[in-house]
């Protein structure tokens, strides 16, 4: 009767050296990073009796200041949705356009995907220091800002996303003489809809949250309420301008959520 022998393993597998060689290329990299950029770890552990104590002043949200930044935070609210709507309408023909399975011509869809690059390069918050010196202090400046970050993140998405569809209903368009805005509408749109609408809300989720900070420059928004609370130190007023933003973001994830379902 024969018997069938086990194959022996080689010693690097073995001993797993190739996972442990890089973890220890990895820890010597973040050894080597914090040297470089000069991060002090033991401060953090030294100073987490402050931070501790800044939580024990946030544990008591003062309620009653919460009917005061309620219009504040319908305002950061239209904010977020006016800036991913405008974005992500503009986002969907350039990613069109810099989709490499839609558009075959290497140096169209090269410069669109520089443009898109040199958008999401840009940070949100030099983006509201300029509208702000533009436009003035208010929500035009933080609407303005949040449509260039919801387009050049949205645009990234959406044309990955295209690029991973089923290329038979296009052909099957192409073979009957469709053009290319027929074929878009009926073949490209209807398979990248679900993805789109959770991209969008992602995005918006991510919006109510920059809206937030950009507050700091004078963007309009809550973001204005949370620089007054912490400049004056008013820890309980700052739990209820998070918590208040912690809701909202909370049901925007389960509206995503329960889209997502529909759509699938």
């Amino acid at each position: 009767m024969m018997t069938t022998q086990v194959p022996r393993r080689p010693w690097l597998q073995r001993w797993h050296v190739k996972p442990i060689g890089w973890t220890l290329v990895i820890l010597i990299l973040l050894v080597a990073s914090s040297r470089m950029t000069g991060v002090d770890v033991g401060m953090f552990f030294s100073n987490l009796g402050q931070f501790t104590d800044l939580l024990v002043r946030m544990s008591r949200p003062a309620w009653d200041y919460l009917p005061v930044i309620l219009h504040p935070l319908y305002e950061t609210i239209q904010m977020a949705i006016l800036g991913t709507t405008i974005g992500a309408a503009f986002a969907v023909p350039f990613a069109v356009l810099a989709a490499s399975n839609l558009v075959h011509n290497r140096w169209l869809r090269g410069i669109i995907r520089l443009m898109l690059d040199l958008v999401r390069t840009l940070p949100d918050l030099l983006l509201a220091a300029i509208f702000v010196a533009i436009f003035g202090i208010g929500s035009t400046a933080g609407v303005v800002t949040l449509a260039i970050f919801s387009f050049g993140m949205v645009s990234k998405l959406f044309y990955e996303v295209i690029e991973t569809i089923d290329m038979g209903p296009l052909e099957a368009l192409e073979s009957v003489g469709a053009n290319k805005l027929t074929i878009i509408w009926y073949a490209v749109l209807p398979q990248i809809m679900n993805q789109f609408v959770s991209y969008f809300l992602y995005t918006l989720e991510i919006n109510v949250r920059a809206s937030t900070v950009l507050g700091y420059l004078g963007a309009g928004g809550i973001g204005v309420f949370l620089q007054r609370s912490l400049n004056e130190f008013n820890y309980s007023q700052t739990a209820v301008i998070i918590l208040a933003t912690l809701v909202v973001v909370m049901a925007i994830d389960g509206i995503s959520n329960h889209l997502r379902r529909v759509l699938l």
